[in-house]
């Protein structure tokens, strides 16, 4: 499971998915199933089309020789603050979903976001770059979560029963972040960032019955973490997207899989500062991420075990 988490959380996921594998002597791209949401589901796809977390790593770092398709991707960013939205409630039916108690109130709150005016457009050529024409990846199961605007069911492109899509088209309905970018139509409905309702969506995964599923969630932390100036309002977001993973966590646990649950802390989060969508501090996260990276799995991999 990738979360959500703008451009400053993609290149801390890459870091923590380095040291997972590290940790784990393992190749992510050989999961059972690689879910991701917004900017997870970039990484899912990457992963998915046969892009190795050392691959995404090169690419972020823009090393020479890195993957082409990699690095004319991460070069490519939406800017670090939208256009001016239009007057529009694209996802006023998650205010509704929220008064019925289907959705939080957190996401009802989204809901009251104006209709975004940014280009998905690089999100697409990616899709398409990846797969290199096929619809979607066939290496393993990929799933990118988006939310529906009417009613905030979230629907995971890729899986068996979801409305079928390309992949470039489910990347752009994934990362369609409301007031930022608008909502994007697959098979007659519209479908916003599925992080409006998850940042992780980890609960999807509960009916299938996995041994063990390793959560990657830039945006919670649990305990939090101190904060100053406007990081104290991505903290009030950061809180309620906590214990979104929270309660998707224990319903993990009581289907019976051992979760390894990884996310940022202190030091990474004052690295990326207020604006998880400003590139500027992203050489200074990298680098606080690749730092402490290896610590937050070997504690997150201490606490699957107690739980």
């Amino acid at each position: 499971m990738i979360g959500c988490g703008g451009t400053l959380g993609f290149a801390w996921t890459v870091a923590a998915l380095t040291a997972v594998e590290d940790a784990l002597d393992w190749d992510t791209r050989t999961a059972e199933v690689l879910v991701g949401t917004s900017a997870g589901a970039e990484i899912a796809s990457a992963l998915g089309c046969g892009r190795s977390p050392a691959d995404l790593l090169a690419a972020v770092r823009g090393e020479r020789g890195a993957d082409p398709v990699l690095h004319t991707h991460v070069r490519t960013h939406p800017g670090p603050l939208p256009p001016v939205p239009l007057p529009a409630l694209p996802g006023a039916g998650l205010v509704t979903a929220a008064l019925r108690g289907r959705v939080s109130p957190g996401s009802g709150l989204v809901g009251l976001l104006p209709r975004g005016r940014g280009d998905a457009h690089w999100l697409r050529r990616f899709g398409a770059a990846l797969t290199d024409g096929r619809p979607w990846p066939d290496a393993t199961e990929t799933w990118l979560v988006a939310a529906d605007t009417r009613t905030g069911r979230r629907v995971p492109f890729g899986a068996p029963g979801s409305p079928e899509t390309d992949l470039g088209t489910a990347l752009a309905a994934s990362w369609a972040i409301p007031g930022w970018f608008p909502p994007v139509r697959i098979g007659g409905r519209s479908y916003l960032d599925g992080g409006a309702v998850s940042p992780t969506s980890a609960d999807l995964l509960a009916p299938l019955g996995l041994d063990e599923v390793v959560i990657v969630a830039p945006m919670s932390t649990s305990g939090g973490a101190p904060a100053t100036g406007l990081s104290r309002l991505e903290r009030m977001l950061r809180r309620w997207m906590t214990r979104t993973v929270d309660r998707e966590e224990r319903i993990l646990r009581a289907a019976g899989c051992r979760v390894v649950r990884v996310e940022p802390g202190a030091e990474e989060l004052a690295a990326m500062g207020a604006n998880f969508m400003d590139p500027r501090p992203l050489p200074a996260v990298l680098d606080a991420s690749l730092r402490t990276a290896p610590g937050r799995v070997e504690r997150a991999l201490e606490r699957s075990v107690a739980a």
